[in-house]
């Protein structure tokens, strides 16, 4: 199976260039990423170009902390994003199953996509894949592992790791991930396992002091990258998508912060178009 790759090698961490000083304020645990979307958006805030952007041996030893404060062991790791393309249709999607948490749900709920499968659960963990029965399957709940292990798709997009940044070790993080990898591979062995970085929060929920900010979700993102280059899986990195010019998610594309309304989820949609990867 050939995937379509960009052999030139690019920097995870080139997030960092887009962080404000609000990266360099770690939160702590302070309650969990809300599970369903809000009816209504946040209020607008205001958010300003990022000045001083710091150079590549600068970015390196921030990115370091990150990693030290997440109690990662390993390198910064270089990833070879999916490069953009020219658009495709939508039945680029007829083969596609997405599976995640409720970000997953919200983007199937309002992105307008009207092809592909949606794997869904409210709080979904790369742990909980494996046992939670929170898949209507028809015949009774199923796990979401055991849902996908049903399906026949060519490509399956992941996106986990918004309700993990609460754990204790990032490590445990990585290894559970890996687990997920490989039952994925055991599934469908001929599919492209496409892992997306995870996506930011905005800047207001940033602010908040909770375990669920930007710095952490960008040491998260090196695992994911680390693990697609291990594994030999493609790393699409959507969180690039809905960035702002501060590295945060603008207050327009978000319902509470955290999940993305449906300006957002279009913009996610229109970055996965001209970001295609092959199953051939």
């Amino acid at each position: 199976m050939k995937k379509r790759w960009n052999w030139k090698r690019i920097p995870v961490f080139f997030l960092t260039l887009l962080v404000t000083a609000q990266l360099l304020t770690l939160g702590g645990p302070a309650g969990t990423a809300r599970g369903s979307p809000s009816e209504e958006p946040e209020a607008a805030e205001s958010r300003e170009p990022l000045k001083d952007a710091p150079g590549r041996a600068e970015k390196a030893e921030i990115l370091q902390k990150l990693l030290m404060d997440a109690q990662i062991d390993r390198p910064p790791a270089e990833a070879v994003p999916v490069p953009e393309s020219s658009p495709v249709t939508d039945t680029y999607f007829d083969d596609v199953v997405f599976l995640g948490d409720s970000r997953t749900e919200g983007f199937y709920l309002y992105s307008g996509l009207k092809t592909g499968k949606f794997l869904y659960a409210v709080g979904a963990t790369v742990e909980s894949v494996f046992s939670k029965k929170a898949w209507d399957s028809g015949h009774g709940k199923i796990p979401l592992l055991d849902a996908l292990a049903e399906t026949e798709y060519e490509k399956v997009y992941l996106m986990l790791g918004i309700n993990e940044l609460g754990w204790s070790k990032a490590e445990n993080y990585r290894d559970q991930y890996t687990k997920l990898i490989d039952r994925v591979r055991e599934d469908h062995p001929e599919a492209v396992v496409v892992l997306q970085s995870i996506l930011p929060v905005s800047a207001k929920q940033d602010a908040k002091g909770s375990y669920v900010n930007n710095k952490k979700i960008i040491a998260y993102n090196e695992i994911i990258a680390d693990l697609a280059s291990e594994k030999g899986c493609v790393f699409l990195d959507s969180a690039e998508a809905v960035a702002g010019p501060d590295g945060c998610l603008p207050a327009e594309w978000t319902f509470d912060g955290v999940h993305l309304n449906p300006a957002g989820c279009r913009i996610l949609l229109d970055y996965y178009r001209t970001h295609s990867v092959t199953a051939s």
